[in-house]
């Protein structure tokens, strides 16, 4: 049935989609000021003080100009904030796909540069989750990631699916650890002091026992690894969990086309 209330002409906004008329020179507007600067400066902004925290006069006084100059080059904020997330994408790691390499030692690379990108600017995993994110570098990583899932032999049925299971793990892990991490600079504190003072808080508690003996057995309470090495020793475990899964997955498509006549 054909929409008759207008919706079907509806497009999601983003700044990817608009056009924006051409610059023009005028008297009034900075001299050495350009988009790039504007974004670079954003992303500097939200990395040193937040997303909570991030507003255009506040951007404009980082760059010595009115925040009425900052709309010469966007239109809103919220058109900024989706620049900042593709600036931030292009920091993601792409594999190398001449050199043969094996498709699992490739997923292994995204994932692991998508959780370094998200731990190095925590504000961005909320935005991804309120922008459309079709920029020019999110969309390199998107395509590199099927590229590859395309080689693993899994269907195209379920690529989606493959994909979904690896990146929102990826997505989960990071931005815990990256709400930890902030509450213990709030704090003044770091994760190695904030894990021990978790430990402390629950020593003497009988209702955390055996949450105290599975976790030692489990390699929590290792007194050679920090907090961090910890976390990345899980990740890189997970993450092989993951890939592991996948590879399984590809295993019972090929053993099924076998199968048939």
């Amino acid at each position: 049935m054909a929409a008759t209330n207008g919706r079907a002409k509806q497009r999601p906004h983003s700044v990817w989609l608009t056009q924006r008329p051409p610059l023009r020179r005028k008297a009034e507007q900075p001299a050495g000021l350009d988009l790039d600067r504007i974004v670079e400066a954003t992303v500097r902004l939200l990395d040193d003080e937040g997303l909570a925290k991030f507003s255009m006069r506040r951007l404009a006084a980082e760059l010595g100009v009115t925040a009425m100059s900052l709309y010469w080059y966007v239109d809103t904020k919220d058109d900024l904030l989706e620049l900042a997330v593709d600036a931030v994408a292009g920091e993601l790691a792409l594999p190398d796909e001449s050199d043969g390499a094996d498709w699992r030692d490739q997923l292994r690379l995204l994932a692991t540069s998508y959780r370094d990108v998200l731990l190095r600017h925590p504000w961005a995993p909320r935005l991804l989750g309120e922008v459309l994110n079709i920029g020019p570098h999110a969309t390199a990583f998107s395509n590199a990631t099927l590229r590859v899932m395309a080689r693993s032999g899994l269907g195209p049925d379920q690529t989606s699916g493959a994909l979904a299971s690896l990146f929102q793990f990826v997505y989960g892990f990071a931005t815990i650890r990256s709400l930890h991490e902030a509450r213990c600079r709030a704090a003044g504190i770091d994760l190695d002091e904030h894990f021990a003072q978790v430990v402390d808080a629950i020593s003497d508690r009988p209702e955390f026992a055996e949450t105290r003996a599975l976790s030692t057995r489990a390699g929590y309470a290792m007194a050679d690894d920090s907090a961090v090495e910890m976390l990345d020793r899980d990740f890189a475990f997970a993450l092989d969990l993951q890939v592991a899964g996948i590879e399984a997955m590809c295993r019972q498509a090929a053993g099924g086309r076998a199968e048939r006549p």
